[in-house]
C-alpha cells in the first residue's frame, strides 16, 4: 500500500513547540513534504518521522537578515511552495513580504498588522477602534498609568512579553516597577480567564476554539480544556477578525465577567494550543488550499496536556506549593498532544531534543515557555 502523493513541500519556521509537531503531523498526512527551520540544533518536531528535513538557521534576535536570507534561500533549494509560521517568529517572517521567490506563498499578514495586535498597548486601541472591549491600558511612563495603579488592581507587563515574561500583578498603591524596554500597566479584570484560537480568512473566522488553563506554569497553560464558545466570545473574535481583515491564525486572552461581558487583555497573532483541539484533516486542507470552503471540525478530544510540563507542575505542588491534587487529576486524565503511536519519537526522545530549553530554563530560573521564546521574541534585542 503506498502512502500519499507529495505533491507541494511545505516550510515550518520552528520546530521546537507542540504545535509545530501538530501541524507538521496534519500536513503529512494530506501529502506534504515537510521541511522545518529551527534556530536549535535538535528539536521536538525534528524527531518525527513525518518530517522530510530539518535545518539550522540563524536565531532572529541574533541577525534578523542572516536569518530572512536563510529561509529566502532553503525555499528555493528546497522547492518550497508554503512558507508557514508557527509562533513568535511570525513577525520576524512576515518581514519576507515583497522579497519571496515566486511561487512561493507566505502564510502571514503584512508585519504592520501583526506587530499593531502583538503590541499590548496598540492592541487596545484596535480593539476601541473595532468597538470591542478592552481594560484601561497605558504606556508605563504616562501619568495616567501612575493614577490607574494607585486606584486598581493592575497588570504590568512589556509590551512585547509573550509566555508570561515579565508579567507582574499589582494591588492599589503599589510602586510600579522598571524595565529596560517599553511596558504598559492595565487594570486588571475580575472574571473568568479565556483564551481563543481561529483560523481566519479574509476576515472571516473559519473555525474558532475557546480553551481554558487546567494546569499553569507561570501564566501558560500546559493543560487545557475546550469549552463550548459563548456566543459573546463568538461575536468578540468575530468583530475582531473582520475589523483587521485578518488571514491566518490569531489567538486572543479574554476576561469573561460575572455579566458574561468579554473583555481582550491580549492578542497572539499566531497559533497557540487551541490548534491541538482542530481536527487535523480540516486543518492542512484549510492551510494549504486558502479558497476551500469545506467546513473545519474538532478533534472528539476536551482535555488535553503537554506531558512533561505538566508533569513537573504536578511534582512542583506535591508538598503543598499549589493544587497538586487538581494537577495530578489533570495529568492522569488528558490526554499528550505529541503522542503518536504511529510517531513516538518525539514524546520518548523530548527530555533530549528539548534539553537546550530546559537547561536554559533550571539556569535562569524562569519557565520553559519564556526560555523558549528568548531567541525568537520580537523586540528581544532584534
Amino acid at each position: 500500500m503506498t502512502g500519499p502523493v507529495v505533491d507541494r513541500t511545505v516550510l515550518l519556521t520552528l520546530g521546537r513547540l507542540p504545535k509545530a509537531l501538530e501541524v507538521a503531523r496534519a500536513l503529512h498526512a494530506a501529502g506534504c513534504r515537510v521541511v522545518v527551520a529551527e534556530p536549535f540544533r535538535r528539536h521536538l518536531t525534528g524527531a518525527s518521522r513525518q518530517v522530510a528535513r530539518s535545518v539550522q538557521v540563524t536565531s532572529p534576535v541574533i541577525d534578523r537578515e542572516a536569518y530572512l536570507g536563510e529561509l529566502t534561500a532553503l525555499a528555493v533549494a528546497e522547492g518550497v511552495s508554503l512558507i508557514l509560521p508557527v509562533s513568535e517568529e511570525i513577525l520576524h517572517v512576515s518581514l519576507l513580504h515583497g522579497r519571496m521567490p515566486a511561487g512561493v506563498r507566505l502564510a502571514a499578514m503584512p508585519h504592520p498588522t501583526l506587530l499593531a495586535l502583538h503590541d499590548k498597548l496598540s492592541f487596545t486601541e484596535v480593539c476601541r477602534a473595532a468597538g470591542v472591549a478592552a481594560p484601561e491600558t497605558f504606556d508605563l511612563d504616562d501619568p495616567q498609568a501612575l493614577q490607574l495603579a494607585a486606584a486598581v488592581p493592575t497588570v504590568v507587563k512589556p509590551v512585547f512579553s509573550c509566555s508570561g515574561r515579565g508579567v507582574r500583578f499589582l494591588s492599589p498603591g503599589d510602586a510600579l516597577p522598571r524595565y529596560d524596554e517599553r511596558a504598559v500597566v492595565q487594570r486588571r479584570c475580575d472574571g473568568r480567564l479565556l483564551s481563543t484560537f481561529t483560523l481566519a480568512r479574509a476576515g472571516e473566522p473559519r473555525i474558532t476554539v475557546t480553551y481554558r488553563g487546567a494546569v499553569m506554569q507561570g501564566t501558560v497553560a500546559v493543560c487545557f480544556e475546550r469549552i463550548d464558545t459563548p456566543p459573546a466570545v463568538q461575536a468578540w473574535v468575530s468583530t475582531m477578525v473582520r475589523h483587521t481583515g485578518f488571514d491566518g491564525f490569531i489567538s486572543f486572552d479574554l476576561i469573561e465577567d460575572a455579566a458574561g461581558g468579554i473583555s481582550g487583555i491580549e492578542c497572539n497573532p499566531r497559533a497557540t494550543s487551541g490548534v491541538h483541539f482542530v481536527d487535523p484533516a480540516g486543518l492542512a486542507q484549510a492551510l494549504l488550499d486558502p479558497s476551500s470552503d469545506a467546513p473545519l471540525a474538532f478533534k472528539p478530544d476536551r482535555f488535553m496536556q503537554q506531558f512533561y510540563p505538566c508533569l513537573t507542575e504536578t511534582q512542583r505542588t506535591m508538598f503543598g506549593h499549589g493544587p497538586f491534587r487538581q494537577n495530578l487529576r489533570c495529568l492522569i486524565a488528558a490526554r499528550d498532544v505529541t503522542w503518536s503511536s504511529r510517531d513516538p519519537w518525539p514524546l520518548v526522545s523530548q527530555p533530549w531534543t528539548s534539553w537546550p530549553i530546559i537547561e536554559q530554563a533550571l539556569r535562569r530560573r524562569c519557565t520553559f515557555g519564556e526560555v523558549a521564546m528568548l531567541d525568537l521574541a520580537w523586540g528581544a534585542g532584534a
